[in-house]
């Protein structure tokens, strides 16, 4: 055989035919795999002495009168983990025979499904079929083979025995929230459509037993519609009260040196700082409730914000999703390459159908559609679309004043939100709409790198948790959560709260925090 330096090409000589011609690759669009195909065979055929046989009534000649015509196989991996949830691929090619595809393992003809349900999928005929008619199909077939996975996916139906589970998960994890305080009472009294939203609400805390809080919101309104549910769990996180109502307030004239609050102050150089906010759109379901087009709408409707933020900051937006559906090309859309380079520098989320808990709520459901990011040209702002949140915007930069990152955030907000048909959706009691309960009210999460060595000698951040915790501050690894910590003792810090806090008191807290910490960190000097 003969294969090429970027691994994509092969070439078999002496197998069943004279010439086994291949091209491979990773990515979104089916024609370039194709394209590459067809570059390599005119290549050949070009030399001097390489003439393909070929019948005038059968097409390209082959061996086996099976591949007569174009000889060509074209095939895709697809995850259908529904269709193959009993181990087989029974039920997947039961739907494929219809639509003209061949279902078999990923090793090949006669091996097994994937572990998490992957099947190669193809189009079976060769023969009295073009080989753009073969392509066309396999687009086609992954289309409607991935509508069967959707529909096949599984319904809890709050059976009794469904009840059971739920009053056995109360005693068994007590801290899983959701079960906590579920009940079939609350359930029965509510209408069938509501009865059907508020399943997939709850799905999540009922199929991942270890979960802290278990629910997600599926509509903005859902924190009104399902209130006597919702109210219970954001009391118990947030450790607030019935009478507790959030008010949002930005102004951090009061609080610093006239609204400066300069790090240099508390002994400090340059600090790595960030601020990100989660918000959502009024006009859209959340994250958890959309389909494919509905995703696709969602994207779309970005774009004028987009162009507006491009007015100042510059930047690129850089797309996930394969097309904008009915053959319309996304303009924005990147390749594999530059999605795991944005990922490797923190700058693109990662693939969130690994995550089991945003799986279960339906929230990385339709991946990679309507998924993305911009990102500014100086690098310091990002804005993620169709995350766990609708958006997530962030501000960055290193310096010495944390009220640069905070305004610079606002600014972005407020432009961003000054778009006609832009309107981020908020409850009149939690302030800011966010799908999980965790984030409501600010939707903000306020933090910073800072290198404390006497407190992490031993290797760990224990030191340091337990003299923020009493401040209202989280600790964790300079890669985000479960992350280690750096090698030289930097952590990351932030204000835990984000509901029944003013966005002003965030930044005030992380500075005080910031001050507290470092006195800590002098007094575990050795001496």
């Amino acid at each position: 055989c003969w294969q090429s330096d970027d691994k994509e090409c092969i070439i078999w000589f002496g197998e069943e035919d004279q010439l086994r011609i291949m091209a491979m690759k990773k990515g979104t669009k089916l024609n370039e795999v194709f394209n590459k195909l067809k570059e390599l065979l005119d290549t050949f055929e070009s030399i001097e002495g390489i003439t393909f046989a070929k019948s005038e009534k059968y097409g390209y000649v082959t061996s086996c009168p099976s591949n007569l015509g174009t000889g060509m196989r074209a095939s895709v991996h697809v995850k259908v983990p529904n269709l193959t949830s009993d181990g087989t691929d029974a039920k997947a090619k039961e739907i494929c025979k219809p639509l003209g595809l061949s279902v078999r393992g990923t090793g090949g003809e006669h091996t097994p499904i994937g572990a998490d349900g992957t099947v190669d999928i193809s189009p079976s005929a060769r023969l009295f079929i073009k080989e753009c008619e073969i392509i066309s199909k396999l687009y086609q077939g992954i289309k409607d083979l991935m509508e069967a996975e959707k529909a096949a996916a599984p319904v809890l139906d709050f059976s009794d025995a469904t009840w059971k589970l739920i009053d056995s998960m109360k005693t068994s994890h007590p801290g899983n929230r959701c079960t906590k305080y579920l009940s079939k009472e609350y359930y029965d009294s509510l209408a069938a459509d509501d009865q059907a939203t508020f399943r997939r609400c709850v799905m999540t805390g009922i199929e991942n037993v270890d979960s802290g809080l278990g629910c997600y919101a599926m509509k903005p309104a859902d924190y009104e519609t399902f209130a006597p549910f919702f109210d219970q769990i954001i009391q118990d996180y947030h450790n607030g009260t019935a009478d507790s109502k959030h008010e949002t307030d930005w102004d951090i004239s009061g609080v610093g040196e006239g609204g400066v609050l300069d790090v240099t102050q508390l002994g400090l150089s340059e600090l790595s700082m960030r601020v990100r906010v989660g918000r959502n759109l009024t006009a859209f379901n959340l994250p958890g409730l959309m389909d494919r087009a509905e995703r696709i709408k969602f994207e779309k409707t970005l774009l004028p914000a987009f162009d507006k933020i491009k007015e100042k900051m510059g930047g690129c937006i850089y797309s996930l999703s394969p097309d904008w559906g009915e053959g319309e090309a996304n303009p924005n859309l990147i390749d594999e390459a530059k999605y795991n380079e944005l990922v490797k520098a923190h700058v693109m989320f990662k693939d969130m159908d690994a995550d089991p808990y945003l799986k279960s709520a339906g929230i990385s459901s339709d991946w990679p559609y309507g998924r993305g990011c911009w990102q500014s040209d100086d690098k310091e702002c990002i804005i993620w679309f169709g995350e766990e949140d609708q958006l997530r915007i962030m501000a960055m930069k290193k310096g010495t004043k944390l009220n640069e990152v905070f305004n610079k955030l606002k600014e972005l907000l407020d432009t961003f939100e000054s778009i006609e048909g832009i309107t981020f959706a908020k409850s009149e009691k939690y302030g800011y709409v966010t799908s999980c309960p965790s984030n409501l009210g600010t939707g903000m999460r306020a933090s910073v790198h800072v290198k404390v060595p006497n407190l992490t000698s031993d290797g760990t951040d224990a030191k340091a948790k337990e003299i923020c915790k009493p401040l209202g501050l989280s600790v964790r690894g300079t890669g985000g959560e479960h992350t280690p910590i750096g090698a030289d003792g930097t952590v990351d810090i932030s204000p835990s709260a984000r509901l029944f806090i003013k966005e002003c008191e965030i930044i005030s807290k992380l500075y005080q925090g910031i001050k507290d910490l470092m006195e800590a960190e002098k007094a575990a000097a050795p001496a």
